[in-house]
C-alpha cells in the first residue's frame, strides 16, 4: 500500500494546449449539463451558497506582517471580500469569525477587525475558535443561523498571527501583580516586592501542545506517522509533491481568492504566498527531526509552517444571491465534526469524518471530484490515507465491516496545500473552501469535499456542490 500511494502522489497531469478553451464559452454550457447530474439535497430549506471568499497572501511568521496587528489582518480580508463581491457593507447581517491564538486587546476579533473594515457599528459580530478548524467553525455557525431565518447574509472568516503572540508572566508573578495592585499600604507594597524570586521572572510561552496530554503537536505527528509505518521518504516526498503542485498553481494564475495587502512602511504590495518552495529530495533528506530527536521522521520540511494571514467569504440564501445579482460559486450541502481519544488519534479528523459525511450523502469515494484536505504534516496526511485504506482501522474503530477505500489522489489538493502554502490556523477554513469551489470549475467537477484535523483531536468534512453560475475568477 505504501507504494502505490508514493506512486500516486506523483501523477501530475499536464492540460495540453488542446484542451485549453474559453471559460466563458465553456460555462454557456456547463449550467445544462450539471442539472442532469446527480445533486445533493439541501438541508437547510435555504439551499445556502457560498458566494465567494478571499484571503491574504499567507506569509511566513515574521516577514512582510511582522508588525502589524491581527485585527490589522483581518480587517484587509473584510475589506478586500467587499471590493471583489461589490457586496455593500449594509447587505452584511453578522459577522463570524475565527481565530486560536488570541490577542488579548482584541479578545473579540470579529468585532474590531469589522469596526476596523468601516462596518456598521450595528453589525453583530462574534469570534470562534476550535483550533485549526475555527474558520469552518465559523462557516457552519453561519449555515445554521441562515438556515434558522434569523439572518440572510453572513460574512465567515479567520485570522491568525503567529508573529505576535502572548507571552505570560508566571502564574507566580501574576498573582504577586494583582496583589500589589491591591496593596493600601508602601509597607504592604515593599512585603510583596520583598518576596519575589527568581523563578517569577520565567514566562509562560505559548506552544502548539495538547492541555489535556502536554504532547506538542509534532510530537504527536511522528508516533502517529511510527504507528501507521508513514516512512520518511513517504513525507518527504508527499512534501515536495505539495510544493511542487502549490507552485504549479500559483504561476498559473489559479489563487484568484488573493487579495493584495498594502503594508506600512514597506514599499508596493504583498500579492503572493511567500512559503512555497520547491526542493530537491537530496535537500529535504539532509534535514533533521524536529520533535523525536535522533530517530523521528518529522522534519520542518514536511510539516506546516507557522504563518500569518487571514481570511472571509459571505454566504446566503440562494434566492438572497439571486436578488442581488450574485453568482454564486457553490452551494454548502453538509457538514459535520468528528472527535476521538487527543492522545493517540489527535490528528485523525479526517479519517473519522471522511466516511461520516460520505454516508451521510449517500456518496461514494469515486463521486468525489475534488479533495481538500488540511496538510498539518506530511506524515499525518499518510496516516489518514493509510486509516481509511485499512480493513482493521475500519472494523476497529469506525465500526465498519472492512476499510473505507483510497481517495483519488489525482483529485487531492491539486493545487498543494498548507504544507506550502501555508497555515494560519483560523484562516485556512475559508482557502479549502474557496480552493475546492474554484477547482471544481476548473477541473469541470460537481462535488468537493473538505476535511481537517484540529488541536483537542477533533476534525471536520464539509460537502461543497459546484453552483451552475460558478465561475473560477
Amino acid at each position: 500500500m505504501a507504494s502505490q500511494i508514493s506512486k500516486s502522489l506523483f501523477k501530475v497531469s499536464h492540460v495540453s494546449s488542446t484542451v485549453k478553451f474559453d471559460t466563458a464559452r465553456r460555462a454557456l454550457s456547463v449550467g445544462a449539463a450539471l442539472q442532469q447530474k446527480k445533486t445533493l439535497p439541501d438541508r437547510t430549506g435555504k439551499n445556502v451558497v457560498l458566494v465567494d471568499g478571499v484571503r491574504t497572501p499567507f506569509l511566513v511568521s515574521f516577514t512582510d506582517y511582522a508588525k502589524m496587528m491581527p485585527h490589522e489582518l483581518a480587517r484587509h480580508s473584510l475589506m478586500g471580500l467587499l471590493q471583489k463581491t461589490g457586496i455593500s457593507k449594509e447587505v452584511i447581517d453578522y459577522i463570524v469569525y475565527g481565530t486560536v491564538i488570541q490577542e488579548v486587546k482584541t479578545s473579540n476579533i470579529g468585532r474590531e477587525a469589522a469596526l476596523a473594515a468601516g462596518f456598521s457599528d450595528r453589525t453583530p459580530s462574534h469570534t470562534v475558535t476550535m483550533a485549526c478548524i475555527s474558520s469552518n467553525q465559523a462557516i457552519t455557525t453561519g449555515v445554521g443561523m441562515i438556515a434558522a431565518g434569523a439572518f440572510d447574509v453572513i460574512v465567515a472568516g479567520g485570522v491568525e498571527f503567529m508573529s505576535d503572540v502572548p507571552i505570560r508572566h508566571s502564574r507566580k508573578m501574576r498573582s504577586l501583580l494583582l496583589r500589589l495592585n491591591r496593596a493600601k499600604t508602601p509597607a504592604q507594597r515593599l512585603s510583596l516586592i520583598a518576596s519575589i524570586r527568581p523563578d517569577f521572572f520565567i514566562p509562560e510561552l505559548p506552544a502548539v501542545a495538547e492541555f489535556s496530554s502536554g504532547e506538542t503537536m509534532g510530537h504527536s505527528a511522528d508516533r502517529l506517522a511510527a504507528a501507521f509505518g508513514a516512512s520518511r521518504q513517504e513525507q518527504d516526498d508527499y512534501a515536495m509533491r505539495s510544493h511542487k503542485l502549490a507552485h504549479e498553481a500559483q504561476q498559473k494564475g489559479y489563487f484568484t481568492d488573493l487579495i493584495p495587502v498594502k503594508v506600512d512602511g514597506k514599499d508596493g504590495v504583498v500579492d503572493k504566498d511567500n512559503g512555497i518552495r520547491v526542493s530537491t529530495p537530496e535537500q529535504l533528506a539532509k534535514l533533521k527531526p524536529a520533535f523525536i530527536k535522533p530517530h523521528g521522521t518529522v522534519t520542518a520540511a514536511n510539516a506546516s509552517f507557522l504563518t500569518d494571514g487571514a481570511s472571509a467569504c459571505v454566504i446566503m440564501a440562494e434566492a438572497k444571491a439571486k436578488e442581488l445579482g450574485l453568482k454564486p460559486k457553490a452551494y454548502v450541502r453538509d457538514f459535520t465534526y468528528v472527535a476521538q481519544d487527543p492522545v493517540d488519534q489527535l490528528l485523525l479528523g479526517p479519517a473519522y469524518g471522511i466516511p461520516k459525511i460520505l454516508d451521510k450523502a449517500g456518496l461514494k469515494l469515486s463521486e468525489i471530484d475534488t479533495w481538500e484536505i488540511h496538510e498539518a504534516f506530511a506524515g499525518q496526511i499518510l496516516s489518514n490515507l493509510k486509516a481509511l485504506d485499512s480493513d482493521w482501522f475500519g472494523q476497529t474503530y469506525l465500526g465498519r465491516q472492512g476499510k473505507v477505500g483510497s481517495p483519488d489522489l489525482d483529485k487531492w489538493n491539486k493545487w498543494g496545500g498548507s504544507l506550502s502554502i501555508g497555515h494560519p490556523f483560523a484562516a485556512t477554513g475559508v482557502r479549502l473552501a474557496m480552493h475546492t469551489a474554484h477547482r471544481l470549475v476548473r477541473e469541470d467537477g460537481r462535488f468537493g469535499l473538505i476535511s481537517a484535523c484540529a488541536a483537542g483531536g477533533q476534525g471536520v468534512a464539509m460537502l461543497l456542490e459546484r453552483h451552475p453560475d460558478a465561475t473560477a475568477n
